[in-house]
């Protein structure tokens, strides 16, 4: 996958039920505001997933165009008007970790795509964590992965309140810190 560039710090997603609604929710934000898009796709059980980044009024003047268009085809929906800036890169599966860097492994999992990346974010702003993937819905039955990696504590930390973004949304399905993961568990990113 290419790497995702932003033009500017912030994110938003939209998770539809319909395909081809989603075709035209796609269509809809990119001609109401001047954005990057960062992803756009089918993604499990038939769903649809849009992702835009760029300057904060841009986002959620295309966020709200998309979301009026989308009449009740959201699943979901996010706005992080201060976006980390280790989330793109992660979302973008362009984070190689050194073989030094690798430390504690933390992972959240979640029942949407959107939700992953609300967590992700919350996890880089509160820890010094690498967040190094972001995987939403693909091959997953529509869920949403969260890959860190850092100090013990650090990873406690970051994988606690990404946890609890996940949950205050009703969609937590796992938590778990690994203090001394093998290297094989990291052997893509190696």
């Amino acid at each position: 996958m290419a790497e995702i560039q932003p033009t500017g710090r912030a994110i938003a997603a939209v998770e539809l039920s319909s395909v081809g609604v989603g075709y035209e929710v796609e269509d809809v934000m990119l001609k109401a505001a001047s954005v990057d898009l960062l992803i756009a796709r089918t993604i499990c059980s038939g769903k649809y997933l849009i992702i835009v980044g760029g300057l904060v009024s841009d986002v959620q003047a295309a966020l709200q165009a998309g979301l009026a268009a989308a009449r009740d085809s959201v699943i979901d929906e996010l706005l992080i008007p201060n976006v980390h800036e280790s989330v793109f890169p992660a979302l973008g599966q362009s984070v190689v970790l050194d073989r030094d860097h690798a430390g504690a492994l933390g992972v959240i999992e979640t029942f949407s795509g959107t939700a992953a990346l609300a967590a992700a974010d919350r996890a880089a702003k509160a820890a010094r964590v690498t967040l190094f993937r972001i995987h939403v819905a693909m091959a997953l039955g529509g869920k949403g992965l969260v890959l860190m990696t850092g100090s013990v504590a650090d990873v406690r930390a970051g994988v606690t309140a990404g946890a609890e973004e996940a949950r205050s949304r009703g969609l937590l399905v796992s938590e778990v810190v690994i203090p001394r993961p093998s290297r094989e568990l990291f052997a893509d990113y190696l």
